[in-house]
């Protein structure tokens, strides 16, 4: 397991991070206490939530977003970079105590926060309009274990502009959002988040820096968006319905994974449309790339055109 040697930072906001004292007092003050159903697991090491924001390359002239602050350990940490923030928290007693909580330790950023009381899976461009004017803006998070993959992939769709992440996760999470096809760990997180641009994992942190300690040890995802123009970004494009289409081929082809494409796919995809996108049918979906994924919808959806033409030319 990798060690972290932490050194002061070139603060650009004058206060301090929270440590453990500080955070179980905040908790008892609040009447918080942490909740397996919004699997809450405080950080109380401010090297730890330091080597994130470093990781992911927060500086001052960043907007954040920030799910799930909790009691506002890395919170703290963003604001110290200068960085403007938005903390999305679906814990109203929460939500409601970070701000004292930056006023407190940091008062000088608390102008530079702001807080939402949402839960992260219903967050839009509507209802937080905050990084609109944005042409990119970067989340950086501690997620709860048994929501991360959705929160990550609901956002990356609803917000065009969400240009990078660097997060927190489960260990074995981390591993899925960032393997490669042909692991036995590649599967439906892994390639989706592929479509829209590449993730690798980080580091690992140890139990010991939550409060509570959970059960399994954690490691940080970093992700970096495709360019609009990169020619590494599946061929079908960033169109919301080649999207929609090649997302569901991969749940089918996941859905079986141990069953070849010819059998996972035979409700949805022609034999011939395999040989148009020349994609060999014997092939397992664990074998195959995101671009591999979106030349068969595009092979799939062109097929259905034909199709379509020639019944109305009939």
């Amino acid at each position: 397991m990798e060690t972290e040697t932490t050194s002061a930072p070139t603060a650009s906001a004058a206060g301090r991070l929270l440590g453990a004292a500080d955070i179980r007092r905040i908790a008892d003050e609040a009447g918080v206490s942490p909740t397996k159903k919004f699997g809450q697991n405080f950080v109380i090491d401010p090297g730890t939530v330091r080597r994130i924001v470093r990781e992911a390359g927060v500086t001052a002239t960043d907007h954040v977003m920030e799910v799930g602050p909790g009691l506002g350990s890395l919170t703290l940490a963003i604001l110290e970079t200068g960085a403007t923030m938005t903390a999305v928290e679906i814990d109203p007693p929460l939500a409601e105590r970070l701000p004292d909580t930056v006023a407190e330790f940091m008062p000088d950023a608390a102008g530079r926060l702001t807080v939402v009381n949402r839960d992260a899976l219903t967050v839009t461009p509507q209802n937080v309009p905050d990084f609109n004017d944005d042409r990119s803006f970067t989340l950086v998070a501690n997620l709860p274990y048994n929501v991360a993959t959705p929160i990550l992939l609901t956002l990356l769709e609803r917000f065009n502009n969400l240009g990078s992440f660097l997060v927190m996760v489960q260990k074995e999470v981390a591993d899925r959002l960032s393997a490669k096809p042909g692991s036995k760990i590649y599967g439906t997180p892994s390639v989706k988040l592929a479509w829209y641009g590449t993730a690798e994992r980080v580091g690992t942190i140890g139990r010991n820096v939550f409060w509570p300690a959970p059960n399994v040890d954690s490691a940080l995802v970093k992700f970096t968006r495709y360019a609009a123009d990169d020619p590494a970004a599946p061929d079908s494009g960033p169109d919301a319905a080649d999207r929609e289409l090649t997302f569901k081929l991969i749940d089918a082809a996941f859905g079986q994974r141990r069953k070849t494409l010819h059998a996972a796919l035979k409700q949805l995809v022609p034999s011939d449309v395999f040989t148009a996108a020349n994609i060999d049918q014997t092939r397992r979906g664990e074998t195959l790339t995101i671009e591999e994924f979106a030349t068969l919808a595009k092979a799939l959806r062109a097929t259905e055109a034909a199709g379509a033409a020639t019944e109305v030319a009939r």
